[in-house]
């Protein structure tokens, strides 16, 4: 089986089971001895896969780490292990910081079981990073993270390219979060670098700094919606219009109806902010949306029946329609798109509704 049809299996044991993982030791066999089985690894071969590691050079006493992955006998992943419950803080590691000192080993991994914290030297030889290289989520599952662990697959393992790659990665992760940050709420130095773009003679203080704080985000959020919107329509066009039921309210519109639906780049700015919200506390995949000509819908797993909001954007006033847990419909005014952020609160009840 594809390593990306396991970890998906894997993802579901998890959503069904871990209420009842208790303990540490729960965790480790139900969730962290599969995962690595799925890299390739025989997690019942201790000459491959040791549990308890330990080794006597400078370490404390009584002092293990509890599994180490040997390849020609020598210890290359160091894999410290906590109860799926817990967080993931590398600063309280003070073991694997030791081993991963004193041993041959070029990778260490922190994990719950849910969550893979994948830690090398990049800063400092032979002292381990306060910062991980690559995390991997099982419960958030992308293509792109996937092939990255693929690489830490027992058949196609090689140190020395993963290693080089882990800079790029760390370095394009920090990128990719600094970039998200920007997006939903800009810092005063990139608004002051864009604003000294559009107006490089103006003195930027007091409501000039106000309007283009606003005008910045709102120029993130619409290029943002105006490419995916140009994706969308690339994407339709060159597969027939095969994908028009996702955005229609019904299944079987007659094709006069159809026609008549536009989406507009406000509402997939709207669209996108509400993903970005909710990503907090869900994939971001089970979010869709489906447009129709009196409003836009936002779903919970493309569901009619689990609907997490509506927008009225094409009237003269705009309105967010939120949900109760009767699925009553209340709807609040938008003076702007990004006052859908003031709805944080609403937006994520409305997912409690369906658990």
């Amino acid at each position: 089986m594809d390593l990306t049809l396991k970890l998906k299996d894997l993802k579901d044991k998890i959503l069904k089971t871990q209420q009842n993982i208790e303990t540490e030791e729960a965790t480790k066999n139900a969730f962290v001895m599969p995962f690595f089985s799925y890299l390739g690894y025989d997690v019942f071969d201790p000459s491959e896969f040791v549990p308890e590691f330990t080794t006597d050079h400078g370490t404390k006493k009584g002092e293990k780490v509890d599994y180490a992955i040997l390849i020609d006998s020598k210890p290359v992943i160091l894999i410290e292990c906590k109860n799926w419950k817990s967080e993931l803080k590398i600063k309280n590691e003070s073991q694997l910081y030791r081993y991963f000192g004193v041993t041959d080993a070029k990778f260490a991994i922190l994990t719950n079981g849910i969550i893979y914290k994948f830690f090398t030297d990049l800063e400092e030889l032979n002292k381990l990073d306060q910062t991980p290289f690559f995390e991997f989520s099982l419960l958030d599952q992308k293509d792109n993270t996937i092939e990255e662990l693929k690489k830490f697959q027992k058949s196609t393992f090689d140190l020395k390219s993963i290693f080089e790659n882990a800079s790029e990665l760390k370095y394009t992760n920090r990128l990719k979060e600094f970039i998200k940050s920007e997006i939903a709420d800009p810092t005063p130095e990139i608004i002051k670098y864009f604003a000294k773009l559009v107006e490089p003679s103006k003195s930027f203080q007091g409501s000039i700094v106000t309007t283009f704080t606003k005008l910045v985000r709102k120029s993130f959020q619409q290029t943002i919606s105006e490419l995916v919107t140009e994706r969308l329509n690339s994407a339709l066009s060159n597969e027939g219009n095969v994908l028009i039921e996702k955005v229609i309210e019904s299944e079987e519109k007659p094709i006069e109806t159809i026609n008549k639906i536009e989406t507009t780049a406000d509402e997939m700015e709207s669209f996108y902010i509400i993903k970005t919200i909710l990503r907090e506390v869900i994939e971001s995949k089970r979010i869709c949306f489906r447009d129709a000509q009196a409003y836009f819908s936002v779903l919970l797993d493309n569901n009619n029946r689990k609907p997490i909001c509506r927008l009225y954007l094409n009237g003269a006033k705009k309105y967010i329609g939120l949900f109760d847990e009767n699925k009553s419909e209340v709807k609040q005014e938008l003076i702007e798109i990004e006052d859908i952020y003031t709805h944080k609160l609403e937006l994520i009840k409305a997912l409690e509704h369906y658990k």
